[in-house]
């Protein structure tokens, strides 16, 4: 099936490479205002009123043991807890975020859960940060308009296209999230190398990520191919199963076949086949119980992207 050529929205397409690209240490506040289990709620108060926060963890050597809120301490100011330790107040039932995991997985959060910040650990389970939504919006703001000073500042260089090629084949494990994005990642640097348009490794990175995550969630494991051509960028998917039950209602965005541990981790929204297709000039897909197949070409120079 061939997809009908369309107009991206080429800010809907900077922010999603922005998503994809920033990791949560790059966004988290470091600078970590902390009290411990013996402080007292109104010496937390004074935390918060003193450095303009809603919400300050309860942190004893690195370790995070819980978290006070604004509504803790309005509650034990109005029923005469000020004196009584934090450990009898804090939320100790935490929803926290490692250092390593893209930002999508924080604004997931954020949507899913509702709370107004999450700790950040590290691989050793440290508290290094915690992170808001004030901490997305600034540093995706930030990143914008850094990305539209450079882009005023220069000239989209002409592609090289006699240098042009690239064959990559990438294993892909069953919730392999550490790895994930390699491929994309890779895939982007490489047409930047020769120098190809912005916008054009942006679709390329884009319909990479999102279908490098369809494997890593919704299947046991399996291969994504990269062929870059003169003409074309071509992404290959098998996976070994389950299979697609219905193909169709799979494409429509919202729809999701993943498990409530996949979508605890933010994951799993229904997006990511058509997010696929919609960057694509190109885009086919089969399947069967025995696996699935996707196929989505985005070709370098517009004139060459087939008819309707």
């Amino acid at each position: 099936m061939k997809n009908i050529p369309i107009d991206i929205n080429e800010s809907s397409l900077v922010v999603m490479d922005l998503i994809f690209k920033l990791k949560i240490r790059d966004v988290m506040t470091r600078g970590l205002i902390s009290a411990k289990r013996c402080d007292s709620m109104h010496h937390i108060q004074q935390l918060m009123k003193d450095n303009s926060i809603t919400g300050v963890p309860i942190v004893e050597n690195k370790r995070l043991y819980g978290i006070i809120s604004i509504d803790d301490i309005i509650n034990a100011l109005e029923h005469g807890y000020r004196d009584d330790p934090a450990e009898k107040h804090m939320t100790t039932n935490l929803v926290v975020l490692d250092e390593d995991m893209p930002l999508s997985f924080a604004i997931n959060y954020f949507d899913k859960y509702g709370f107004g910040r999450y700790p950040v650990l590290n691989a050793r389970q440290e508290v290094v940060g915690i992170i808001t939504t004030r901490n997305v919006n600034i540093s995706l703001l930030m990143a914008l308009i850094k990305e539209i000073h450079e882009l005023e500042s220069r000239i989209e260089p002409h592609p090289t296209p006699d240098n042009t090629y690239m064959l990559k084949e990438y294993h892909v494990r069953q919730y392999g999230f550490d790895e994930a994005g390699k491929a994309s990642n890779n895939l982007k640097k490489f047409l930047q190398e020769h120098q190809h348009p912005t916008r054009l490794m942006r679709r390329a990175a884009v319909a990479a990520y999102e279908l490098e995550m369809n494997l890593v969630v919704h299947s046991t494991g399996g291969t994504l191919t990269i062929i870059v051509t003169q003409e074309k960028v071509e992404i290959n998917v098998v996976d070994h199963g389950p299979g697609i039950t219905d193909v169709e209602q799979a494409m429509r965005e919202g729809f999701t076949t993943a498990n409530e541990w996949i979508q605890s981790l933010g994951f799993g929204a229904g997006m990511g086949l058509p997010n696929a297709r919609r960057v694509s000039d190109e885009f086919d897909i089969e399947s069967s119980p025995d696996g699935t197949r996707v196929r989505s070409v985005i070709y370098l120079n517009p004139q060459d992207a087939p008819a309707t």
